[in-house]
């Protein structure tokens, strides 16, 4: 059996579902299966690519296997995971003071603008403040958007 890559396996959303429903214990392959649309032997390929990869256990019981999840290849994930969770970290409490600063000054961080306003200083809900690629309905009874060329 050749092995897989934890990074592999992780990538199919299929699979990663597939782990998710694993945290709660070990389940059945059938089980398992009811919770996709996928056909039994398509859920089966996902669990078997899982399994080389180290992140499944297979428990035969009877005429049924049983998946269990082994999240230790996980560690590696989470390893290389760490310093972008850091880098995002930095970000959001870089962010966080700068809208502190705001605050502290009495800005209302609407850029000058009244509250409910438009850049553009047209009243809102007129044409000139939807937002870009939206319509608004005339009020005129003569000029409607169907009638546009």
């Amino acid at each position: 059996m050749e092995p897989v890559d934890v990074y592999s396996a992780l990538a199919n959303p299929v699979r990663r579902t597939l782990l998710e429903r694993l945290r709660g214990g070990a389940r059945a392959a059938g089980d398992l299966a009811k919770d996709f649309s996928l056909s039994r032997p398509a859920v089966s390929e996902h669990l078997a690519v899982l399994r080389k990869a180290g992140l499944v256990r297979e428990e035969p019981r009877g005429r049924h296997r049983y998946y269990h999840l082994q999240a230790e290849p996980l560690a590696e994930v989470g390893a290389w995971l760490h310093p972008f969770e850091r880098y995002w970290q930095d970000r959001m409490s870089a962010l966080s003071d700068v809208l502190d600063g705001l605050d502290e000054t009495g800005e209302n961080g609407q850029g000058g603008q009244a509250a409910g306003g438009d850049p553009s200083g047209a009243p809102a809900g007129s044409a000139a403040s939807a937002a870009p690629g939206t319509t608004t309905q005339s009020t005129h009874p003569r000029t409607t958007e169907d009638d546009a060329p």
